[in-house]
């Protein structure tokens, strides 16, 4: 057919086939435009409940600071040098929108409010702006110095502590501008690829997602500064190696017992051990509770100085915590030994055990006295019920053999029970869950890496949904407005539980302090 001549009705065959396929690609192109603009809304809806989200945040943040200047006033004051960064690269990006808008005529419809997605396949808009020839225009290269201007303000805040390492390596990934392998395996410039040559509602939409990243950004900072308290208080930098002898004195020729623990006896595996100059065998010397057994001659009358060092791995690195303390030798009891039996201090609205001995003086002439202190039977074994102020004083007189009286005392800070950790579902901070477990899951909260394992009740907690109502609950379940409102959250929004009111079980006179909240990422609907 190709070699004849084609009749009349063939060539209009043909035409009518060209005019077709030219319409199929017309109707094609444009609803790969209202594709782009379709994306482009989502992302705006996004970025406009994203930051909804992180003012809340920063608001909690900042009322927290004002409450608790000691563990927020500086997570307060980062989060605010992130916010004035990100807002500062976000309004950059917008007027290169609106420069794109204007030099194309593209005019948002009044009465729907939306662009004119099938209108805007111009190329030439920023091909001209931003690249000529194969380099950057003044404009393409100050596009790229904003983008540097503002990672370089991010990870300087994000620099300041090694906990925020991983996600300051998750923003570098985001925000890299590092050239890019093409499909023909050339790499190429992160600008041109990305902007080059794409039709402008594409490089529009391009535009907001990059808003989007920012507003992500931000959200992950916020989220990380409200949980740095807790990474704080469970890194082992704030543990201090504790010798525990058996008694405080000892006689000359006797040899030192006693034990040398991390803070609260906490069960941390070390690498190794160093005492006196000397490594000890952790095979022999270390039991269940972390603790290492110590035995060595005490030396002559006088006092002496224990020096060691604890070698410990976190986060992959070896870390040091050096052991100092004291002993003294004496030739005969003159002191007391008083050790709380969980920790140097006291708490209030707990029965503290403790154990008073008096050095070579047995138990039953031994006595002891202070507030709220009584014993509770075994030899030596006392528990301390601390009451009102920030000190008590524990009394000890013992009588010697030969009917003498000595006396010792020792001060111990009062402290209350620090604040609970709230949690959902078993998950505490900043967690990722479906929706549904939302709906079923339970509130609740502990008291992390407290020395004393208390039962910790939920009366009542407040939850927030992205554009919705704040809605107050009663118990640990939600209840039915909670769980509408959370049918209504969306993949990715962040769904903040707070306000959570919780007591002691079995002491609900103890008024606790403010439960940290809780923040769900929802993961699917």
């Amino acid at each position: 057919m190709a070699g004849g001549k084609l009749s009349a009705r063939q060539k209009m065959i043909n035409l009518m086939y060209l005019v077709f396929i030219a319409m199929m690609a017309m109707n094609m192109s444009k609803e790969v435009l209202s594709a782009f603009g379709l994306m482009e809304a989502k992302f705006a809806d996004a970025n406009a409940s994203t930051a909804d989200r992180n003012e809340l945040l920063l608001a909690d943040l900042k009322e927290k600071s004002s409450e608790k200047p000691k563990e927020f006033s500086v997570p307060a004051a980062r989060a605010q040098q992130t916010e004035i960064a990100s807002d500062k690269f976000y309004k950059y990006i917008e007027t290169l929108k609106q420069d794109l808008l204007r030099e194309g005529n593209y005019k948002i419809d009044p009465e729907t409010g939306k662009l004119p997605f099938e209108q805007m396949d111009k190329t030439d808009i920023l091909d001209e702006a931003w690249f000529t020839g194969d380099r950057l225009t003044k404009k393409g290269q100050e596009v790229i110095s904003q983008i540097e201007a503002y990672k370089t303000s991010i990870l300087e805040v994000l620099s300041k502590d090694e906990s925020y390492r991983g996600t300051a390596e998750d923003f570098k990934k985001t925000f890299s501008i590092d050239k890019v392998e093409n499909k023909d395996g050339k790499k190429i410039d992160w600008l041109n690829y990305h902007f080059q040559g794409f039709p402008a509602i594409a490089s529009y939409t391009k535009l907001t997602a990059m808003q989007n990243d920012v507003r992500v950004a931000q959200a992950n900072m916020l989220n990380l500064f409200l949980g740095k308290v807790v990474t704080e208080a469970t890194t082992l930098n704030n543990y201090k190696a504790i010798v525990l002898a058996d008694k405080s004195a000892f006689f000359a020729g006797e040899k030192f017992q006693g034990r040398v623990v991390i803070g609260k006896y906490a069960n941390v595996p070390p690498v190794k051990l160093m005492v006196q100059g000397q490594e000890v065998d952790l095979s022999k010397a270390i039991d269940s509770s972390g603790a290492a057994t110590l035995d060595f001659n005490v030396g002559n009358v006088g006092e002496h100085e224990i020096k060691g060092e604890f070698t410990f791995i976190e986060n992959g690195k070896e870390l040091p915590i050096p052991i100092q303390a004291n002993y003294v030798v004496v030739p005969r009891p003159n002191s007391a030994t008083i050790s709380a039996d969980k920790m140097n201090v006291v708490y209030r609205g707990v029965a503290n055990p403790m154990t008073i001995s008096f050095a070579g003086v047995p138990d039953n002439k031994v006595s002891a006295s202070g507030q709220g202190l009584s014993k509770v039977g075994g030899q030596g074994k006392y528990v301390v019920n601390a009451g009102s102020g920030k000190e008590m004083t524990i009394n000890v007189t013992a009588t010697l053999d030969d009917g003498s009286k000595a006396s010792d005392s020792k001060t111990f800070r009062i402290k209350d029970i620090p604040a609970p950790t709230g949690k959902i579902a078993g998950q505490i901070g900043v967690v990722k869950l479906p929706k549904r477990n939302v709906e079923i899951g339970t509130v609740g909260a502990e008291l992390k890496d407290f020395v004393f394992d208390l039962p910790i009740v939920v009366t009542s907690f407040k939850i927030k949904v992205p554009g919705q109502p704040t809605v107050n609950v009663a118990g640990t379940k939600m209840n039915a407005q909670a769980k509408s409102a959370i049918k209504k959250a969306r993949r990715g929004d962040n769904i903040t539980i707070f306000d959570i009111s919780a007591k002691i079980q079995g002491n609900a006179k103890y008024r606790l302090q403010n439960v940290s909240p809780v923040v769900v990422e929802v993961t699917s609907n």
